[in-house]
């Protein structure tokens, strides 16, 4: 399950996986975002506010996952990790070769610098 925290005005969501990564997941927040892209044409961030990665479900919540981001990466501007998971700081540098957004990895402490980031 993941909590999703979409602030219109800043145009910038905030993700908190609160256990393991589910398909309905990546559904709920297409159907936050997704009218918002459609109006605006992209969003300004999203920040993945976790201490521990929580991993997935399954392997179609990976999978959807991995159609989300594709279908959704070039309309978001910049992504900030905030975690102390070290899988996630490993992630960013490796995304950044194939997704248009700026990746950035915070501590999970830094919340405040990673919103700072986004504006």
């Amino acid at each position: 399950m993941v909590n999703v925290d979409f602030d219109e005005k800043s145009a910038i969501a905030v993700l908190s996986p609160t256990e393991t990564l589910h398909s309905d997941d990546f559904a709920k927040l297409a159907e936050m975002v997704d009218p918002y892209i459609a109006e605006h044409g992209k969003i300004k961030g999203l920040i993945i506010y976790t201490e521990s990665f929580p991993g997935w479900n399954d392997f179609s919540a990976l999978l959807t996952h991995i159609r989300f981001v594709n279908n959704h990466h070039r309309h978001i501007e910049k992504v900030a990790l905030v975690s102390d998971a070290t899988i996630l700081d490993f992630t960013a540098k490796i995304a950044n070769h194939f997704v248009n957004a700026e990746i950035a990895s915070f501590d999970y402490k830094d919340l405040d610098d990673a919103k700072a980031w986004m504006k």
